[in-house]
């Protein structure tokens, strides 16, 4: 075997080993989710890397709302639900009206609104979060979910103008110009044109957006600390402050409420890359 050979095969199998680990590393918490989810409370802390009689006995809780802090369970789903697709809703609207009046109308220094845009990313989040809900409280919006789609709208915005406008420089400007020699007018080119060709920039950048939004704890914590208006993060922590945690309810919770944003990742997956890469290639 000469030298080059012995270099591929060593190569390769580092390559394996590390992917293996690398591999053992994701899927080892998911497993002991998985597991303890499916154990009885007695058993959840028991040395046993198998499931002692494995058991649907917490997704029945779960689903039935059969303990005091799964009483409105389905409830915050929906709360989840409502702010992750206004979030979305909002996001798209004011970023694609954003960029197309930036970049398609060619409104001068325009430029200048995107970067200012991008500087709120310099501020990590969890430094905003006292302002913020100084703001919410003075305009008596606390424990209020418009609050948090404010909040959430505010942070996945800048990122979606920026998306947008480099998805846009790959639509010709001769499609606008001959638009409007038809007669279109600027609301007739945004909507008929502008939006479709930019359908996969928007599908990524929407799911972006209520991604974000559903895993949101600190500003959902903050601003929506009681009542019926509490989202399921907020709720699930509850459960690590309680004198009684059982722990296979928590982990039962969060797999039932990590399906819908794994259903919609992989729904449109093929669509989110592209429309990233194009953004991340086109200047």
């Amino acid at each position: 075997m000469t030298a080059q050979r012995r270099r591929r095969a060593v190569d390769s199998i580092g390559v394996s080993l590390l992917s293996a680990v690398l591999l053992l590393w994701s899927l080892l918490p998911i497993y002991n989710i998985i597991r303890v989810s499916v154990q009885e409370k007695e058993e959840v802390l028991s040395t046993s890397v198998y499931p002692i009689a494995p058991s649907p006995h917490a997704f029945s809780v779960v689903f039935h709302q059969a303990f005091w802090l799964l009483e409105t369970f389905w409830n915050q789903m929906g709360n989840s639900f409502f702010i992750g697709v206004g979030v979305a809703l909002l996001t798209l609207t004011i970023g694609s009206l954003t960029s197309f009046t930036i970049s398609r109308m060619r409104i001068r220094s325009g430029w200048m609104l995107t970067n200012a845009a991008l500087l709120t990313y310099v501020i990590p989040m969890s430094f905003l979060a006292i302002p913020f809900y100084g703001i919410m409280g003075k305009y008596g919006l606390t424990n209020n979910p418009l609050a948090l789609i404010a909040v959430e709208v505010t942070f996945a915005t800048p990122y979606a103008i920026f998306i947008f406008q480099q998805y846009g420089a790959s639509i010709p400007l001769e499609l606008d110009e001959a638009a409007r020699i038809d007669g279109a007018s600027p609301l007739q080119i945004f909507l008929r044109i502008y939006l479709p060709l930019m359908a996969p920039a928007l599908v990524a950048v929407g799911t972006y957006a209520l991604l974000l939004s559903w895993n949101e704890y600190l500003y959902a914590f903050l601003l929506l600390s009681g009542g019926k208006v509490v989202t399921v993060p907020v709720a699930l922590g509850k459960f690590l402050v309680g004198d009684e945690a059982p722990w296979n309810y928590l982990m039962a919770a969060a797999i039932i409420y990590a399906i819908p944003p794994l259903l919609i990742y992989y729904g449109f997956r093929r669509k989110m890359s592209g429309g990233l890469t194009m953004g991340g290639v086109k200047g």
